[in-house]
């Protein structure tokens, strides 16, 4: 006879399993409907092993019909759930026999037809019978492990199949660990098949799959029941190339000043009811946290809409505060729309438009909703090809130095340059530096750019046919990120030392920005001074300098920016010739930039300019044709 002591636990397990399942909010994917199905196949399998085999031992009790009912739907759903196991591994790697009518009919084939055979059983009696001694396993009763084996067997050629394609790597150990414990539960039904064993292997791989993929509490926010990041990512994966995106974005414009001012406990506090807030008020909507204060909402009604009207709502209230028992705090709302038509996408991009949505809420003006659409594509795929032309040019050391000239004022020969990095795309165009800097700062690679920048002109400076320019100095930037490094003064050094180069010749030009952090620049500034390096500061105008403070940095020269130089010299005032003569008399020497003609460069010269720099001398030029340029001079 059967023993159900694995059976019945199994059982009891599963049903805990499922019951927190549907108590919590699901997304409405391919892969969630899935899993819905194979929890119905599961548990009516388990169900019916229980039913059918207790009927079986009391058979006298039961009419044959009974007993072929209840056998024949076992079987039936036992199968459907092997099926199912291999269906939702063909969904969670998306597989492409998926979107074929075709190869799902031919991968049903076995099912089907054993299902045919269990169904004729009271007749041909190929697949099991009843007689006046009770259930009785046919000739074809094999045929069950066969069907099984078979979608185990297609579930792992799915797995090798897809295992290069699968952003996440999880993602196949899960699977891998769940068809395995499958095939494990097979093998035990087969050794020992009066112990039902194989039902708490099934229920084993289920949960392999629960927590791996479909437990809930993954996918919503702590304490609330808006969905988070990680679902945003599954519910756009499966809309992408299928149906348009249409979703309004709505953020705090202030939410970094309100994590100072109150806290981060009190700050979640306030989310949190705005979160409460947009689950009741909006129910017909997906809603999603994005982080940071930050929501994103998509339309799920087959009705029409109204973002407009959607917009209008939340604004009413995010004007009064969000009061709850230990906290009162305002948001600054902002807003914008997106929608993007059914075309297919890289997943990557889908993202990169939700931030920049949300970079457009956060930055606006006004409390007006700003709208996006497919045109925003075209940005972020140039800023991807960007991207990656600048991590081909970090990898195969091809960042390209380019010189500008800085001349003397007074002589106008060549008197230093300015050193500019610059990188080139597929097609071999130079990429201008306004569009490649700021993405190496956002994305950490401005410290290899700047290191290969520094090395090479550490080489270039050794050169002797740069040394024939008898140049007084070449100039290098270095990135407010990178000067806030502790290594700085060790890289700069080992490269010095490496090349050989004069670290007085190559001084070093930083941004007001840069001074923003006093103890900090102090510290950095004093080593590297002691060093042997000399400092410039870039783009002065632009930022917070005064000269007090100026006084207390060991600047050699000060570089005006082109804004204030172009502004000087179409509307004459008695602010920058009063700057520079302070300038030149606490000891610095000043540079403008942006000189574009002669007139310029004169005005420049009297108001009491050291050195001149603009595209009226040159613009910046690769080395060789630097040298080709200045090399008679």
């Amino acid at each position: 006879m059967w023993n159900m002591d694995y059976a019945i636990p199994s059982l009891m397990i599963l049903t805990v399993i499922v019951g927190h399942y549907v108590s919590l909010p699901r997304l409405p994917v391919k892969r969630n409907r899935t899993f819905v199905y194979l929890i119905v196949m599961v548990y009516l399998g388990i169900t019916l092993d229980i039913a059918s085999t207790m009927a079986d031992m009391n058979y006298q009790s039961y009419s044959s019909a009974v007993l072929y009912i209840l056998n024949s739907a076992y079987f039936i759903f036992f199968l459907c759930a092997g099926y199912s196991f291999f269906y939702f591994t063909a969904v969670v790697l998306n597989s492409s026999f998926l979107k074929n009518t075709g190869t799902v009919f031919l991968s049903q084939l076995p099912l089907n037809l054993t299902n045919l055979i269990i169904l004729s059983a009271p007749w041909t009696k190929w697949f099991y019978y009843i007689d006046e001694t009770g259930y009785h396993s046919a000739p074809l009763y094999y045929l069950l492990y066969a069907v099984w084996g078979i979608y185990i067997i297609f579930s792992y050629v799915a797995i090798v199949y897809r295992q290069s394609e699968v952003l996440r790597k999880r993602e196949i150990q899960i699977l891998t660990g769940c068809n395995t414990v499958l095939l494990i539960g097979l093998l035990a039904r087969y050794l020992f098949p009066a112990w039902l064993l194989e039902q708490i292997f099934i229920l084993a791989a289920f949960i392999v799959l629960f927590l791996g993929f479909e437990n809930p509490d993954m996918l919503l926010e702590e304490r609330t029941y808006i969905f988070n990041k990680v679902a945003l990512r599954e519910y756009v994966g499966e809309l992408n190339g299928i149906k348009s995106i249409d979703a309004i974005v709505i953020c705090d414009r202030s939410y970094s000043e309100k994590l100072e001012l109150y806290g981060a406990k009190q700050t979640n506090q306030g989310v949190y009811l705005v979160q409460n807030y947009m689950h009741s008020k909006f129910p017909g909507y997906l809603i999603f946290y994005y982080g940071n204060g930050r929501f994103i909402m998509f339309n799920r009604k087959k009705t029409g809409h109204n973002w407009d009207e959607v917009y209008r709502l939340i604004k009413d209230r995010f004007i009064k505060p969000w009061v709850s028992k230990n906290t009162e705090i305002w948001f600054l709302l902002g807003a914008s729309t997106i929608h993007l038509e059914n075309e297919e996408i890289p997943f990557e991009t889908i993202i990169r438009v939700f931030d920049e949505a949300f970079a457009i809420a956060e930055n606006g003006n006004d409390d007006s909703l700003q709208k996006i659409d497919n045109t925003i594509i075209d940005k972020i795929t140039k800023e991807r090809e960007i991207i990656r032309s600048l991590d081909k040019a970090i990898e195969e050391d091809g960042v390209e130095i380019f010189l500008q000239p800085i001349v003397n004022s007074e002589t106008g020969k060549l008197a230093g340059a300015e050193a500019l990095a610059r990188i080139r795309d597929s097609e071999g165009k130079i990429i201008p530096p306004g569009l490649f800097i700021h993405i190496a700062e956002k994305n950490g690679k401005i410290n290899q750019l700047g290191k290969q920048v520094f090395r090479k002109c550490c080489e270039y400076s050794i050169n002797p046919d740069i040394q024939k320019l008898n140049l007084s100095f070449i100039n290098v930037n270095l990135s407010p990120v990178q000067f806030m490094r502790m290594d700085l003064v060790e890289t700069l050094n080992n490269y010095v030392k490496d090349t050989g180069a004069n670290g007085d010749f190559i001084h070093l030009e930083i941004t007001e920005e840069a001074l923003i952090d006093e103890q900090l620049i102090d510290r950095q500034i004093s080593l590297l001074t002691t060093n042997g390096f000399k400092f410039v500061l870039d783009d002065y105008g632009t930022g917070y300098s005064n000269i007090s403070r100026l006084r207390k940095t060991p600047f050699i020269n000060i570089k005006l920016d082109m804004s204030i130089v172009w502004d000087y010299c179409k509307n004459p005032d008695y602010v920058l010739p009063s700057e520079i003569s302070a300038f030149r008399k606490s000891g610095f020497e000043i540079t403008a930039e942006g000189i574009e003609d002669e007139q310029m460069a004169k005005t420049m010269y009297e108001l009491g300019c050291t050195y001149l720099q603009g595209y009226y001398f040159s613009k910046p030029l690769p080395v060789n044709e630097f040298i080709a340029k200045y090399e008679s001079q």
